[in-house]
């Protein structure tokens, strides 16, 4: 059975929701993640940290992570500044 939804790995980076790494000081000089992008195709990218083998042993009821899935994490900070660039629609 087809999934309703897949990942289309063809699609582009679009723009940045937030404000990136450096202007939080989640980063350090070096420009590595976190980050949260939006894609062409209205997609959204997250770049974290993988913390799929520990987080993923203590999933809430009804809560799974695919075999090709990863569960990424990011700071409060990051998503709240994204916030005011995510659409509402």
């Amino acid at each position: 059975m087809a999934r309703p939804w897949e990942a289309d790995p063809t699609t582009s980076f679009k723009r940045r929701l937030g404000k990136s790494p450096q202007e939080l000081g989640v980063t350090t000089d070096d420009p590595d993640c976190p980050d949260v992008w939006e894609l062409e195709n209205g997609d959204v990218a997250i770049i974290g940290r993988d913390l799929t083998d520990s987080l993923g042993k203590a999933l809430p009821a009804g809560v799974s992570v695919g075999g090709d899935e990863r569960l990424v994490v990011i700071p409060r900070s990051m998503m709240i500044a994204a916030k005011s660039d995510i659409p509402s629609v």
